[in-house]
């Protein structure tokens, strides 16, 4: 990936646009330098995690974990 938009990079601006907290100039960086595919993958995975997590504590809270 080119410089700036390493793993830890795109981990940062995809968890800074699901709070809605991206700065425009992480913005504008992430669509000259970055690629689709990072950012969507990275995103789709937390999403996923996410909702899974949520699941799995409302199951647990709910008592009926098992």
């Amino acid at each position: 990936m080119p410089s700036g938009t390493g793993f830890w990079s795109v981990l940062g601006s995809v968890v800074a646009s699901l709070f809605g907290v991206q700065s425009h100039k992480n913005y504008e960086r992430d669509f000259t330098k970055g690629t689709f595919i990072s950012f969507a993958v990275i995103g789709v995975i937390l999403v996923a995690l996410f909702v899974v997590s949520l699941f799995m504590f409302v199951k647990w809270y709910t008592g009926y974990g098992g």
